[in-house]
């Protein structure tokens, strides 16, 4: 039964122990136990030979010498260890894995899978955002999740801060909004007479009222996403972008899915399905690629012409 090929990334991250593990093996046996023809691992051993640790001197780049037809290791760079992630690392992991399931769009279990998992792997060094940070399966938070996706009105307690209050509203929810690190539901408020973010942790009670949520058609059509934000409600946008062999990586780290089977190395650009959250994410995601990453003709015109003014500007400050 055959299995398909790793992604490029997969196997580069795999190859230094590998190797490690098997000093003078020939290019052609190592080909084939990696699923590539000789052409393909000469290019990804060309690509390790310039990563490294950060400073990237010659003194800080994986050494491979591969040039005589075997392969030896000189410097790992430490990719013969697994990684080991800091308190803060793995801090940040857990807070945006809490905020993905503030949102109730993904596999709930999976997640907690997951950040069980960094707990474990970090002990203690979690301990203070665990007791700070509530539990993203708390009652309230799972109140609110389900209104938003039931398109429910709420009833909440909201402590504001600015006037050390604690109030009872009627809200309509919209949306729910990640803006820095924290979580808001985006709603039409009753009371206040127009749409307020109420951030998550200063909900401390949230009670599904058995009306529909019917925020003012206007506000909800002027309300859009804030710059910096990602809408976490329902499914997100997606556009079709061109990615070029070399960028191919980024399948690996974002809501990317590419529109064809990937065996092995393409010849040329796919096409993928790229979910954001953002309009202006997506503007700072294509230009972070210079070039190599694509929209799509006809895909998102307004965020391509952003791209294409910011790119403009840009080569005209070299003239």
């Amino acid at each position: 039964m055959s299995t398909a090929a790793p992604t490029r990334l997969s196997r580069l991250l795999a190859m230094v122990p590998y190797f490690l593990a098997r000093p003078g093996i020939r290019l052609s046996v190592a080909a084939a136990d990696l699923g590539v023809n000789e052409r393909q691992l000469t290019k990804d051993l060309e690509q390790l030979f310039v990563c490294g640790l950060p400073g990237y001197m010659p003194d800080d780049l994986i050494d491979i010498e591969f040039s005589s037809g075997c392969v030896h290791v000189g410097f790992t760079a430490g990719m013969d260890r697994p990684l080991r992630l800091t308190g803060a690392e793995a801090n940040v992991l857990i807070i945006a894995l809490r905020m993905l399931l503030d949102a109730g769009a993904v596999d709930s279990d999976a997640v907690r899978r997951a950040m069980a998992k960094i707990e474990a792997a970090v002990g203690l060094t979690l301990t203070p955002v665990a007791a700070t940070t509530p539990a993203s399966d708390d009652p309230v938070r799972k109140s609110i999740r389900d209104a938003v996706a039931a398109g429910r009105a709420l009833a909440i307690r909201y402590y504001t801060p600015s006037r050390d209050e604690v109030t009872d509203r009627v809200v309509d929810p919209i949306r729910i909004q990640a803006i820095d690190s924290q979580s808001y539901l985006e709603a039409w408020c009753r009371t206040s007479g127009g749409v307020r973010l109420f951030r998550f942790d200063r909900v401390y009670s949230a009670n599904a009222l058995d009306e529909p949520s019917s925020p003012p058609p206007e506000a909800a059509a002027a309300s859009e996403p804030l710059a910096g934000s990602s809408t976490l409600t329902g499914d997100l946008p997606t556009v079709r972008v061109e990615i070029d062999p070399d960028s191919l990586w980024l399948l690996e780290y974002y809501a990317a899915e590419a529109e064809v089977e990937l065996d092995g190395e393409p010849d040329g650009p796919i096409v993928a399905v790229l979910r954001y959250g953002s309009s202006q994410w997506l503007e700072r995601f294509l230009r972070s690629f210079g070039g190599s990453v694509r929209l799509v003709p006809g895909e998102a015109d307004d965020v391509a012409s952003a791209v294409a003014s910011t790119a403009a500007a840009a080569r005209a400050r070299y003239r």
